[in-house]
């Protein structure tokens, strides 16, 4: 029942943040910098990941959409030269890391609602920690989190359950006291697992018959939980 939801624990990409405005500029700048200025072979690259450069947009199985940063390191690498492993990690978190976040409601005041009403919030990223920091802090909002995990902070990376367990030890509540807040299959899965609602929004790839089967509820976007929560 949503009244006994005493916490959110957010995904970052696509939920906190409009997917294909952000990873968009990070396809756009990433993809030419790993192909040393060539056009074609960036075009070409960006295929094989599941991006069409000509049309702005990402294939829906993009391993760019759900896979860790080093999980689209090891799908690179086999496709450019001249790029150690480390290199390409490595790069792949720094653009990340200065692509611009656009918000799809203003998240201070969203946040700050949630914590005038007692909740604890969280995010749980497949992102890196480092850039999951940069976004959080641009956008103003690691003062108004209890919990924070990318894909290497030490609690695994989705679909599994390692983050939602992390947040529920580190703000003391049980499971069934949480809403898992996300975009993709990985994010209500891993919440359903754990034992949580789960909350899907539209501001990522996936549409609502895709999301529906895992959700308790599909959202437009995270600015109407409040309603949706009856605050």
């Amino acid at each position: 029942m949503t009244n006994q939801i005493r916490g959110l624990l957010f995904d970052k990409d696509g939920t906190l943040f409009d997917f294909h405005t952000t990873w968009g500029a990070w396809a756009e700048t990433f993809f030419r910098d790993i192909s040393r200025g060539d056009a074609e072979l960036a075009s070409a690259v960006a295929s094989k990941m599941g991006y069409d450069f000509a049309n702005k947009a990402f294939d829906k199985e993009s391993i760019i959409i759900a896979g860790t940063p080093n999980e689209v390191m090891l799908a690179l690498k086999e496709h450019v030269l001249g790029w150690s492993e480390e290199e390409l990690f490595n790069h792949i978190n720094k653009v990340a890391s200065e692509v611009p976040q656009v918000e799809p409601v203003p998240l201070i005041p969203l946040l700050e609602g949630f914590r005038a009403k007692g909740m604890r919030l969280g995010v749980a990223t497949n992102d890196s920690e480092v850039p999951a920091m940069a976004h959080l802090g641009s956008a103003g909002i690691i003062d108004l989190l209890d919990f924070i995990a990318g894909f290497d902070s030490g609690y695994g990376s989705k679909p599994e359950t390692g983050m939602q367990m992390g947040f529920c030890d580190v703000t003391g509540l049980a499971p069934s006291e949480v809403a898992m807040v996300g975009d993709s299959l990985h994010d209500l899965i891993s919440g359903r697992d754990a034992g949580m609602t789960t909350i899907a929004v539209l501001t990522g790839t996936a549409e609502v018959h895709e999301l529906a089967p895992y959700a308790d509820v599909v959202l437009p976007h995270i600015g109407e939980i409040p309603g949706y929560l009856g605050h």
